[in-house]
């Protein structure tokens, strides 16, 4: 059974093992200050960012990291699931899918008008997972990096 909860100040620890993996599998680094930031902008409420965690056994075993924004095509604010890891021993029992599926609960509850994200191409298993929500868009992703 997965439980799907708000993560509070004690979660840090086991979510930042959690984003660790994540990077990993993207095969990036984040900078210290930056997890730091992005951990205090989750437990902020002002925040326009916001996680779930996905609870398992007492253990936390995965996150959803998500943002609220206004839309131009949308008088309601659209969600955009930014971050979304399992850790590699519970994939597979549900959790990916509890963490998506209260998303969109959350949304339809409080009237948002869409929750959307994006995957690498090549990110198959989790690309069989999305694909039983919704169907791939089309678009293709340009990124300018600034800094």
């Amino acid at each position: 059974m997965i439980e799907i909860r708000d993560p509070t100040a004690a979660d840090e620890v086991a979510w930042r093992c959690l984003w660790n993996g994540y990077l990993s599998f993207y095969e990036t680094m984040v900078p210290e200050e930056v997890t730091a930031e992005t951990w205090r902008r989750i437990l902020d409420p002002k925040s326009g960012i916001f996680a779930r965690l996905a609870v398992r056994k007492n253990k936390v075993v995965g996150f959803a990291v998500a943002m609220l924004h206004p839309g131009t095509w949308s008088a309601t604010p659209v969600c955009y699931l930014e971050d979304l890891f399992v850790a590699h021993n519970v994939r597979g029992h549900g959790a990916g899918r509890a963490l998506i599926e209260d998303l969109i609960a959350q949304g339809r509850e409080q009237g948002w008008r869409k929750v959307y994200w994006q995957t690498r191409a090549d990110n198959a298993a989790a690309r069989r997972l999305y694909d039983s929500f919704a169907a791939a868009d089309g678009f293709v992703r340009y990124t300018v990096e600034l800094r």
